[in-house]
């Protein structure tokens, strides 16, 4: 499972003209799940995005988590993360889940955060989504569970 996340001011995953999902300061992860992700990077992956210290303490120093600050947490699906694209001109995703594991999973990613962070929005798993953020910072990492 990989994550790319960034620490947001504000986010919200619009589909069509509808708003699925929307959060004030935290973060925004973008999610992708693979092959051999199962329970144990469901896990994992939470505890990384919960406990993950890329907010500032009093001295400026990126000592606090999302669950330190209480901030929201933004799930959104994105496949993509996981091509493949070390040669050539066109990505591969054979390095992504099929659609019914990646499912199952980002969804498996889902209730575990919703039942250890009281803010967490989501957008929605296979649709056309349009991502709109407010990058703090700006800070983004790469987050890789395998």
């Amino acid at each position: 499972m990989i994550a790319l996340i960034q620490r947001v001011l504000s986010a919200r995953v619009d589909v069509e003209t509808e708003t699925v999902g929307a959060i004030g300061p935290g973060l925004l992860a973008l999610v992708a799940v693979q092959p051999e992700d199962g329970e144990a990077q469901a896990k994992r992956m939470l505890e990384r995005l919960l406990g993950y210290r890329v907010f500032s303490d009093e001295a400026g120093k990126m000592n606090r988590s999302l669950t330190d600050t209480g901030g929201g947490l933004l799930l959104v699906s994105q496949f993509t993360l996981a091509a493949d694209t070390r040669s050539g001109m066109r990505p591969s995703f054979t390095s992504a889940a099929a659609p019914e594991h990646g499912r199952r999973w980002f969804e498996r990613l889902v209730e575990l955060a919703k039942s250890a962070h009281p803010k967490v929005e989501i957008g929605r798993f296979g649709a056309h989504m349009q991502v709109h953020l407010v990058n703090d910072g700006p800070v983004t990492f790469w987050l890789d569970v395998r």
